[in-house]
């Protein structure tokens, strides 16, 4: 593992989480065996950087002032070039902006770290770098960059606030600081801490607001705040009159101290959020999570989940409100006993080790190191995917996924960007960098920064459902041309493309792509006869043929949820929505009463694309005279294999069916609407019920008996059939790795 040198950047370093985290993170790095420095404005944690071996340097990143951010550049860069850093990471919207120009002009590695969300308007949304990799410190973090900066997924590491257990412990001695403010070893204590800014100090004001009916009800009680900031003598002023309304010396306002660990272990309680609370948990002590952000309240096993979404800090959760802290703070004090804060507060040390310790929180920077360090050192390739993805159909998501998983096994270094109908809906699914398919400025900004176009795969290039889709296709591969990218036409299904002017047409276009692979030899031939330059065209097979599933139990698991029984074996159906499909859906009915009564089976109806097939599958169900299921949730690729994998055998007009059933040795039989669906029958070695349109009962009866009668013969074919389709299916990126090679 390579020892880096690491500039890390801040604004300052007087009492904050942030600040923390840095400096926690900074000392474990070093513990590692990693060189780090530290550049801020400086502030009370210099010293203990300075004991423990850190050398820092003043640098004046704490305002938005264009001659201290030009000061700021200049120092850095000879920092930068004094102590030959490999890799600048930077923690704060001023650093992050100033270091994005020392990276793009030097070419220096650069790091960032999310600590909390910004303020995005006034043009600020563009003051913001992110860097080469982004270190978040809690998932929904991570969907705000994703949203608000279009930072890529692939592009985060989520981290936590992770917590020095030794300095932070129910062993701490508090001593010092009860001598300091007077405080006898039994009275009750509540401790607050956080920095004393407008943005900060909500519940530090609250807290004061209310103290006289907390001193009133927790007899002897002290309140212990604890930091310093911009409102601080306000807040100092307000607390003063407090304690004379009380009659005693009540509040006690510290400000800025670096003795947190002491602090806090002279509470009985404590109120705070995000690291602060942390550092009380693994302190043992009973915490209200409450902040600027929200309130969580008392913590325990019950908000856990919570409260790691937000990584403690109550975004997205209801406001704090004084009535809220008073009736929590009285049930700490009168309702909890001794005995059961202390339960909770082991507990909450416990989740601390679990979830928040700082080796944890220094090997995920060092994993955003590591990929930030080869991605500049690496030719990186951007690649877009052009597809009908984000439509709800199972098989053109499986080609998505599949594509994915095979070139990102190429390396670190492909980033892809995915053109999507919902691109919301396939980021959440799937964690891909997407754009909408129909934004063109969206669109054209993706295919400017990329280095090749893939299109598909799938069956983009055909007339049969209407002309629109095949021009949106040809209209994207002609932009890249234009553009001057690389193209390449992936696993693509070609055809049926029915109209002459159409044809044309295709030829033109296609003609310009790089690089064309195609799933079946029918569109090899199809390609072809319309003129297109057969030496650029390359039979693979379909990506889907590389694909995993969830386990058969739990695909089981999901047969169980939708209400299918598991007493019988089952016979999964697909069927898909097809033209002049009366008589192939009353025969097809007969098909499953028959299957059903005489092998004593469950019929299954599986759904690729919802609610397409849902229409169609209820057509067929109405028609049958006997009980079957039909699965009509919005199943993803890999469940929807897994649960195949539960099947005896598969009747499928649907060409992904077909393919999942193979992937997963399950034996099938195919009903050929597309020249497609008989290619891959023969490739698989697999009986064919024929066309739609000429269905024959009688012989597909015999294939049926034959199959159930000998069913480990089609599983042993498929094996073999399967297994060669795969290898081929991965000759698809290794024609890409060679056409981003070529100059």
């Amino acid at each position: 593992m390579a020892r880096y040198t690491i500039l890390m950047t801040l604004m300052g370093l007087e009492i904050g989480g942030a600040e923390t985290h840095v400096v926690e993170l900074s000392k474990e790095l070093k513990k590692m065996g990693y060189r780090i420095i530290v550049a801020s404005n400086g502030g009370v944690y210099e010293k203990e950087l300075e004991e423990y071996g850190i050398l820092h340097y003043r640098v004046p990143m704490n305002q938005r002032n264009i001659f201290k951010m030009i000061k700021s550049y200049f120092l850095l860069r000879h920092i930068m070039e004094k102590e030959k850093v490999d890799i600048i990471h930077s923690h704060a919207r001023i650093p992050g902006f100033i270091c994005g120009f020392l990276h793009k002009k030097y070419g220096v590695t650069f790091v960032t770290s999310a600590h909390w969300v910004f303020y995005t308007g006034m043009g600020l949304k563009y003051l913001t770098n992110w860097g080469q990799k982004v270190v978040a410190v809690s998932d929904d973090i991570r969907e705000y960059l994703i949203k608000n900066y279009k930072v890529p997924y692939e592009n985060i590491f989520v981290t936590i606030n992770g917590i020095d257990t030794n300095k932070f412990s129910p062993e701490t001695n508090g001593d010092a600081v009860r001598k300091e403010f007077d405080i006898a070893k039994n009275e009750p204590v509540l401790v607050y801490v956080s920095r004393m800014d407008e943005s900060r100090a909500l519940v530090a004001r609250q807290l004061i607001e209310i103290a006289p009916r907390i001193a009133e009800a927790v007899k002897g009680i002290k309140l212990l705040i604890v930091g310093g900031g911009d409102v601080f003598d306000e807040l100092n002023q307000k607390a003063q009159e407090q304690n004379k309304k009380i009659g005693r010396e009540c509040i006690l306002m510290t400000g800025a101290r670096t003795d947190i660990n002491e602090l806090i272990a002279v509470g009985t309680m404590f109120v705070g959020v995000s690291r602060a609370a942390l550092e009380a948990m693994a302190s043992g002590k009973t915490v209200i999570v409450a902040g600027n952000e929200g309130y969580i309240g008392i913590f325990g096993e019950n908000k856990l989940e919570l409260a790691r979404e937000n990584n403690f800090c109550c975004r997205g959760c209801e406001y704090s409100t004084e009535e809220k802290l008073y009736q929590d703070v009285l049930y700490v004090f009168h309702e909890m006993t001794e005995q059961q804060r202390e339960k909770v507060g082991l507990y909450s040390r416990d989740v601390i080790f679990e979830y928040y310790s700082v080796t944890k929180m220094a090997m995920n920077c060092v994993e955003a190191y590591d990929a930030a360090w080869k991605a500049n050192h690496t030719k990186q390739y951007n690649v877009i995917l052009s597809g009908y993805y984000g439509f709800n159909n199972a098989g053109d998501e499986a080609i998505l996924l599949s594509m994915h998983k095979n070139i990102q096994a190429l390396g670190e270094n492909y980033h892809i960007t995915v053109l999507s109908n919902k691109p919301e809906e396939t980021r959440a699914k799937y964690h891909m960098d997407v754009v909408y398919r129909f934004s063109i400025r969206e669109v054209l900004k993706a295919i400017k920064k990329c280095d090749v176009l893939l299109s598909g795969g799938g069956s983009l290039l055909q007339d049969s459902t209407s002309t629109r889709s095949l021009m949106y296709y040809l209209s994207i591969i002609l932009a890249a041309r234009l553009m001057g990218k690389k193209v390449m036409l992936y696993a693509n299904g070609i055809g049926p493309v029915s109209r002459e002017k159409n044809r044309r047409i295709v030829q033109m276009v296609v003609n310009k792509a790089d690089l064309i692979t195609l799933r079946e030899q029918n569109s090899y031939t199809e390609l072809k006869s319309m003129g297109v330059d057969e030496k650029k065209c390359f039979v693979t097979a379909d990506p889907v043929f590389t694909m995993d599933s969830i386990s058969r139990k739990q695909g089981m698991e999901l047969l169980e949820k939708a209400g299918v029984p598991t007493d019988k074996n089952f016979v999964g159906v697909s069927v898909r929505n097809w033209k002049d499909m009366d008589g192939f859906v009353d025969e097809f009915a007969q098909l499953c009463d028959i299957v059903q009564q005489k092998y004593n089976k469950t019929i299954v109806f599986i759904v690729m694309q919802v609610p397409h097939d849902i229409k169609i599958s209820q057509k067929v169900q109405k028609r049958m005279k006997t009980k079957s299921y039909l699965l009509k949730q919005n199943y993803s690729p890999y469940e929807i294999m897994g649960i195949i994998k539960c099947m005896d055998f598969i009747l499928s007009m649907r060409l992904h069916t077909l393919i999942f059933a193979a992937r997963q040795k399950v034996p099938l039989i195919g009903f050929v609407y597309d020249p497609k669906i008989e290619y891959y029958l023969e490739k698989l070695n697999m009986p064919s019920g024929g066309a739609i349109g000429q269905f024959d009962m009688q012989k597909t009866l015999k294939m049926v008996e034959d199959m159930v009668q000998n069913r480990q013969k089609y599983v042993d074919i498929l094996k073999r059939e399967s297994e060669q389709l795969e290898q081929r299916a991965h000759y698809n990126e290794k024609y890409l790795m060679k056409l981003l090679k070529k100059k």
